[in-house]
């Protein structure tokens, strides 16, 4: 099946008085239809960045400096802003942290709804409403036909948060980017926006970028993950291989992180160090002083992702050169 999006080397650079800061660095992915990818790591890492690039929303001096974005084949990278706005919401929606960034105030959560379907669809007002009360029960919003002229503030955290994922959904765009979508949110609120974002992938057929910290979100909701680290994908793969068996050292720190449901542990393992500033990049892999495999080679080359088991890692333990005891984790 061809990909629905697909990111090739894409680097991302912010110009300083002291020089020029890479902070995405040769990103590659892909994203099928009706595939969910999640992509994870620590602060710091290039989550937010891919999917503030993929969208049109980086954040000024940030620029795209290299690479390509192509939605269904067309590139969409060197778009200017009003054609990426005719994209943005029509064939890319988005969900963000904090609903109220997204959410006008001012206005009715029923007016916010159907004026985006009727900028992007060939609708009237009166079925555009009709669609908007839809959405709003689709989304698990009781009395969606009495709510649907209520305010922003007028809804709970968790129920606002079901708003925006109806606003990016309403103009039934191919993809969605979710940058943090249950952060903010209870367990069990998390719990229902997680089963609503699936049961829509489903129904709709719509492709997920799925951006978080939470390994366990990623796991109940994601079909493939991408591990980034230092503006780099450290690994990607079947979520299952990674949260089972994951083959890069960093992956697989990040796992050993997650307490286990089966047994008490009285500690759990931790990477030691921190994610390196942009201004102190590490020669070689970035992960170099963090890593407990670390050699020679791992200090002045800096590795592509290369096969590792049922996943792709940039690591050079599976270069198929390197001696063979070092080729596992």
């Amino acid at each position: 099946m061809a990909a629905l999006l697909e990111v090739r080397d894409l680097v991302v650079e912010f110009p300083t008085r002291r020089g020029t800061l890479r902070a995405l660095d040769e990103v590659s992915f892909d994203i099928a239809p009706g595939e969910v990818l999640g992509v994870v790591g620590e602060s710091g890492a290039g989550k937010s960045m891919t999917g503030a690039a993929i969208i049109g929303l980086l954040e000024p001096p940030g620029r795209i400096a290299g690479g390509s974005i192509s939605l269904r084949g067309q590139r969409i990278d060197n778009l200017s802003r009003r054609e990426m706005r005719r994209i943005r919401g029509k064939r890319i929606g988005a969900i963000f942290q904090d609903p109220l960034t997204t959410l006008n105030p001012l206005y009715t959560v029923g007016r916010q709804l159907t004026e985006t379907m009727q900028t992007h669809l060939d609708i009237d007002a009166a079925e555009a409403r009709r669609r908007a009360i839809g959405w709003l029960e689709m989304v698990g919003i009781p009395a969606a036909a009495e709510r649907i002229d209520a305010y922003p503030h007028q809804f709970s955290g968790g129920m606002r948060q079901r708003v925006v994922i109806a606003l990016a959904l309403c103009a039934e765009p191919e993809m969605v980017v979710a940058d943090e979508p249950t952060t903010a949110l209870d367990v069990s609120i998390q719990a229902q926006v997680i089963a609503l974002l699936k049961r829509l992938t489903r129904e709709k057929g719509t492709s997920v970028m799925l951006i978080t910290h939470d390994m366990g979100v990623i796991a109940e909701t994601a079909d493939r993950v991408a591990v980034m680290y230092a503006g780099r994908v450290a690994e990607i793969g079947p979520v299952r291989s990674v949260v089972k068996a994951a083959s890069h050292p960093y992956s697989a720190g990040l796992m050993a992180s997650i307490p286990p449901l089966s047994h008490r542990v009285e500690h759990l393992p931790q990477i030691d160090g921190a994610m390196p500033r942009l201004t102190a990049i590490p020669t070689g892999c970035a992960y170099n002083p963090r890593c407990p495999h670390v050699f020679d080679r791992c200090k002045v080359e800096r590795p592509e992702l290369l096969p590792a088991n049922e996943t792709r890692a940039a690591c050079w333990l599976f270069d198929s050169h390197a001696p063979r005891e070092r080729a596992h984790v």
